[in-house]
């Protein structure tokens, strides 16, 4: 499997500290649930684990037994840690993966154009994974820019423009998304 796959459309590649882990667990199941949400807005999903590929299948079968909910996208095995080192997923010095879990937002071209990062403990906001991709999309050609909390439909920001009519607003310019 190589990133270029995804060459054409949007990607959430992340990573989880472990196969069956309570919080690991709770995601794949909310993550395997928004997948066609994530795939109407042209968006793949590509999880990695350093767990082996065995443990990665014994894992999907549990949580279809769980939950009933079939995992839809891959997981890529990663048992020395390359790829996570690679893309800083892990410290250069760790041992596991138990650090940290990592998500990237990758553009059709291939480029990172967001991350985030969240301790072992806490499970990812899919919903926020999903607003990071609109948002993304929605600014992608330079020309609007998004406030906190934009949501599809929300209105936008104007790019900052220098005043030529003394107007106070030229930093903060709102208006209607269309």
């Amino acid at each position: 499997m190589s990133l270029d796959q995804y060459r054409g459309r949007w990607l959430v590649f992340f990573s989880h500290p472990a196969d069956f882990t309570p919080v690991c667990t709770s995601e794949f199941i909310a993550l395997a649930k928004a997948a066609p949400l994530f795939d109407e807005i042209g968006c793949a999903l590509l999880g990695l684990s350093v767990d082996s590929l065995y443990s990665h299948v014994a894992w999907m079968r549990a949580i279809h037994e769980l939950s009933g909910v079939e995992v839809p996208f891959p997981v890529v095995e990663d048992p020395s840690m390359a790829v996570g080192h690679a893309y800083g997923m892990l410290d250069e010095n760790a041992t596991d993966s138990s650090v940290v879990r990592a998500t990237y937002f990758i553009d059709p071209e291939g480029v990172i154009r967001a991350t985030n990062w969240y301790p072992m403990n806490v499970g990812r906001s899919i919903e926020e994974m999903l607003r990071t991709v609109k948002a993304l999309q929605r600014t992608a050609d330079g020309g609007v820019l998004t406030p906190a909390g934009w949501q599809p439909g929300n209105d936008i920001l104007l790019p900052p423009e220098l005043p030529t009519d003394g107007s106070s607003d030229w930093f903060h310019r709102l208006r209607p998304d269309e």
